[in-house]
């Protein structure tokens, strides 16, 4: 059954769930793993299972289910040298163990970037799809350990290898993996002018959760639906 949500950043965290609950969503995108920086990832490794626990517990009882996650995400990117991609696999290992303490099965993600975000260099596909399949390889393994879905994510840069619905599906699909599927963000496709609609019908198999939101068809503004140039009653269609 499908389930109306929002993300956790939408809120303070002062009763959170509940005022979710109120104003009518039955499910939360939680993005406090976004940010490694945070106490969660910096007071040690009992507080991380502590502070998880409680989120899982608040959440329970305000009748709010933590449907998603979204793993590590840095901006500026910091991917550029072997021991930035170390450190962002551990803290992306922790991260779907802190997804199986929170009770949910789905962490988005992002491919990793190691040429940064300036778009410059990313004519090395090769080098480029070579290092995400090494990096997910190593994750998905992590993935199954714990019981969770990398749901890896389309992205809104155009000149990224790895970055339009269809990219992204064929590099799900390059690992047949249960525990690799997709994260479809709508204003993300429709950047690359794909209706999200037409994804959806292509791509039903392996999508497994959605970031909904629109945009003018060429900036990332997520905007709320029907504020941008999206064809939401063909996607809703597509949906049933």
């Amino acid at each position: 059954m499908r389930k109306t949500g929002i993300q956790s950043g939408a809120y303070a965290a002062e009763e959170r769930y509940e005022k979710m609950r109120a104003d009518g969503f039955e499910a939360v995108d939680y993005q406090e793993l976004c940010d490694t920086e945070t106490p969660l990832f910096t007071s040690g490794i009992a507080e991380f299972e502590r502070i998880l626990k409680n989120e899982r517990r608040l959440a329970e009882a305000a009748g709010v289910g933590i449907s998603q996650t979204h793993g590590p995400w840095r901006w500026p990117v910091h991917d550029s040298t072997p021991e930035e991609r170390a450190e962002r696999m551990e803290k992306m290992k922790l991260s779907l163990c802190g997804t199986a303490l929170l009770g949910c099965r789905y962490m988005a993600i992002h491919p990793i970037m190691p040429f940064g975000h300036s778009m410059e260099d990313y004519s090395k596909t090769a080098e480029f799809m070579s290092m995400n399949h090494e990096f997910f390889s190593e994750l998905i393994k992590e993935a199954e350990r714990c019981g969770v879905v990398i749901c890896f994510e389309n992205m809104p840069m155009v000149r990224l290898p790895i970055a339009s619905p269809k990219t992204t599906s064929d590099f799900i699909r390059s690992f047949s993996s249960t525990h690799f599927k997709m994260c479809f963000d709508t204003g993300h496709g429709i950047i690359h002018g794909e209706k999200p609609g037409d994804t959806i019908r292509r791509d039903a198999d392996i999508i497994k959760i959605l970031h909904v939101h629109d945009n003018d068809g060429k900036n990332d503004f997520h905007w709320l639906p029907y504020n941008g140039v999206i064809d939401w009653a063909d996607f809703t269609d597509s949906l049933a």
